[in-house]
């Protein structure tokens, strides 16, 4: 690996054991085996380059919730099955993703603080939101429209940061793939109703 790979690497664990705030340029320098010039040249600022990680982070979450991308589908993309099926997967990905939600939280916490950080979240939260409508439509990020992922994007990620909460705050009593589906089950049928 080169020096970026080395600074993105040693980034993330970093992030993983210091979380945001208590992570130092010099903290990803150790763990990377790099120089502090690299994270300059490379990334910017030290920032850039923690959210850089983070985002590579929530990737590598993000994949385990899609079975298309390990294996067989199998529920058809836009049915209540896949809704399921694929909440089943987010929710059986975040007791071992916890450290990385946690992080979530911290970052969303310090965007409001840095605006480098404030900036490049809100980006990344709008490729977010097309792989959320991707996984559950089935239809590939580059055929999306705008309209789609302003609209069906926006209400995965809020149900997703929802569960997120829930899962951390208290896992027991935290709304499962059933619930869920149920729910929306009920509503779509109360908004068919009127």
């Amino acid at each position: 690996m080169g020096h970026r790979e080395d600074l993105l690497e040693g980034a993330k664990r970093c992030l993983l054991e210091k979380g945001f705030a208590r992570t130092t340029a010099r903290d990803v320098v150790k763990e990377s085996g790099t120089n502090l010039a690299s994270i300059g040249y490379h990334y910017g600022s030290k920032d850039a380059l923690l959210v850089q990680a983070y985002i590579s982070l929530i990737e590598s979450v993000g994949e385990t919730f899609d079975p298309g991308l390990g294996g067989e589908v199998a529920e058809p993309p836009g049915s209540m099955a896949r809704f399921r099926e694929l909440w089943e997967n987010v929710i059986r990905s975040l007791p071992e993703a916890r450290a990385i939600w946690l992080l979530s939280f911290e970052l969303v916490f310090q965007g409001d603080r840095v605006a480098e950080v404030r900036k490049l979240l809100a980006e990344a939260q709008e490729e977010g939101r097309s792989g959320l409508v991707s996984m559950f439509s089935g239809i590939p990020e580059a055929d999306l429209d705008k309209e789609a992922v302003d609209t069906e994007g926006r209400f995965y990620q809020t149900l997703l940061n929802g569960l997120m909460v829930q899962w951390l705050f208290d896992p027991d009593s935290a709304t499962n793939a059933e619930q869920l589906t149920e729910g929306l089950r009920r509503v779509a049928a109360a908004a068919a109703k009127s």
